[in-house]
């Protein structure tokens, strides 16, 4: 998957998936494959979603998760995209494997 990458240095993370762009907080972070593949991930998600359901269920994890956890950091790790796109950022082939939906077994 190509994505277009935009450089917003003001982006309040490393990087960012707003489909269908990957947004990174700088031009070095281009080289960070895993950061990439990352974002990929998450592209891959809005795409299984249909893209608008994919923000809302994220926002709706992510506060339910605050109201468990009372943790900023902690209810962003225990969103279930993002437990996906950490537990396979690493692994470069993930996506080429197919795997969609591979957020479902998160939850």
């Amino acid at each position: 998957m190509k994505a277009p990458i935009l450089i917003i240095k003001n982006l309040p993370a490393a990087g960012m998936a707003i489909f269908p762009f990957i947004l990174l907080k700088n031009e070095k972070l281009k080289q960070d494959w895993s950061i990439i593949n990352h974002e990929k991930i998450h592209l891959r998600q809005q795409l299984e979603l249909l893209v608008l359901p994919f923000y809302i269920l994220y926002l709706i994890n992510y506060l339910i998760n605050l109201i468990r956890y009372k943790n900023h950091h902690t209810a962003y790790l225990n969103i279930v995209f993002e437990k996906e796109a950490y537990k396979y950022d690493l692994e470069i082939q993930y996506l080429k494997k197919g795997n969609w939906y591979g957020w479902l077994k998160m939850i």
